[in-house]
């Protein structure tokens, strides 16, 4: 039962149309550099989620780069408190592959999750409401610093030209999420992440691997690899 209901999200991802937004539209990557991309699991020997994460970029920045101006923002380290440290690293520009690579390689986690600002930054760095754009948000966790991602997704929604936000969680999959309700338990497919992604057309995607998370990149950013590229599969909670 378990495995047939993991295989119809998988179809239904692969079926769902990848963007609303425009193959030539501006992108911005959102990625999470808060203080658990570097945290250790039970086993200190297997690699970090920003060793990982800075693996997957090097991999498919290259392949992404030609087909659309890409732009990076960053959130977690460098801010006053730990919900601060929001910071533009560079707006959407071509050949973007190389200095996302150095970017993400000289980031330091650190910080909290100000998943929201950060994408209602992007967007409006995007123009969104005059032009069509598209936000990558690549997290490890939910909003931690108190904002309300389904508020905001109705809000992109509603005041967009045509905005496209897609979630990829990266080894999320079993984390608890804590948002606004401490006794409330979420879990990566039912994190509120998920309305930016279901409301404005976009993919939530939960990735544990490196090729998993390559995939997912591709598939969001780079629009002539889609139709090579298989779907990448969404999880569910153990």
């Amino acid at each position: 039962m378990r495995s047939a209901l993991a295989l119809a999200l998988s179809l239904a991802v692969a079926a769902a149309p990848v963007a609303r937004a425009s193959c030539a539209a501006d992108a911005m990557i959102v990625f999470d550099g808060s203080a658990s991309m570097a945290r250790l699991g039970l086993d200190p020997a297997f690699p970090t989620r920003i060793a990982d994460a800075r693996a997957a970029l090097a991999r498919a920045m290259p392949d992404v780069e030609p087909y659309r101006r890409i732009g990076l923002m960053t959130y977690g380290p460098g801010g006053a408190d730990g919900c601060s440290g929001i910071r533009l690293a560079f707006a959407p520009r071509d050949g973007a592959a190389a200095p996302t690579i150095a970017e993400v390689e000289a980031l330091r986690p650190e910080g909290r999750t100000p998943l929201t600002a950060s994408v209602e930054a992007a967007a409006d760095l995007l123009d969104y409401r005059a032009r069509p754009a598209v936000v990558v948000v690549v997290t490890d966790g939910d909003e931690t610093c108190g904002g309300r991602p389904c508020d905001l997704a109705g809000r992109l929604n509603a005041q967009a030209a045509d905005l496209t936000v897609h979630v990829i969680g990266f080894r999320g999959e079993g984390r608890v999420f804590f948002w606004q309700d401490p006794g409330r338990v979420r879990y990566a497919a039912d994190a509120t992440a998920r309305c930016l992604s279901d409301r404005t057309g976009g993919l939530f995607v939960s990735t544990r691997t490196v090729d998993e998370l390559v995939s997912a990149l591709q598939r969001t950013l780079g629009c002539g690899l889609q139709s090579a590229l298989p779907a990448p599969a969404r999880r569910l909670p153990a």
